[in-house]
């Protein structure tokens, strides 16, 4: 890995593949970003030379998924607006981090970057990890499962899923304690999500 002569990249690389699947039903689209014209015209050579499309099939599914991509939108961020609400009035719940709600210290800001706020909400319990066990083994309609972003709601705990190979001096540091469980709020109705929440927490 070589380091990264001007400041567009903070992680000492010229370039980031990003692999996307997420909000598209798994779907694929790849990104180049580089900040050296060397390094550039190299990646433009090997496009042109070995190919860089995506398979017919891929294609397909994107054109598929892409028609009904706001509908799926307006609902996930719809439902997580409600989530989110119902959690940062449950006295279960110490903290919310969703930047839909006027609380948020980034609120504010969030408005001024984008339109709308997405459809993750992460909080942190009252109490210990028997709770946060409690809570995930609860949920009927949130499956645990780590795979954000599709139409179903999903629950986890970032501290041994998604997070776990952080160590536990670098989760705290980005406000990850063993107490925070994350939402990926699909489009089921949203008082339904809510119902579950409400006796898992319970």
């Amino acid at each position: 890995m070589v380091k990264a002569k001007k400041g567009l990249f903070t992680h000492n690389s010229h370039f980031f593949i990003d692999l996307w699947r997420r909000w598209l039903h798994f779907l694929r689209e790849f990104r180049v970003l580089t900040n050296s014209g060397e390094l550039d015209e190299r990646v433009k050579f090997l496009v042109n030379a070995l190919g860089l499309c995506a398979q017919p099939f891929d294609c397909w599914l994107v054109l598929r998924g892409i028609k009904t991509l706001v509908v799926r939108m307006r609902e996930h961020e719809r439902n997580a607006l409600l989530v989110a609400g119902f959690l940062a009035q449950h006295p279960g719940v110490k903290r919310v981090f969703y930047p839909g709600l006027e609380t948020h210290p980034q609120h504010e800001l969030a408005k001024k970057q984008q339109r709308s706020f997405g459809g993750m909400v992460s909080f942190e319990l009252e109490g210990g990890i028997e709770d946060v066990n409690r809570v995930l083994g609860g949920t009927r309609l949130f499956a645990l499962a780590e795979s954000l972003g599709g139409v179903e709601s999903l629950i986890e705990h970032p501290a041994t899923m998604s997070h776990a190979s952080m160590e536990s001096e670098q989760r705290a540091s980005a406000g990850i304690t063993d107490t925070v469980i994350r939402l990926s709020v699909g489009i089921e109705d949203g008082e339904d999500l809510i119902a579950d929440l409400r006796q898992a927490l319970c």
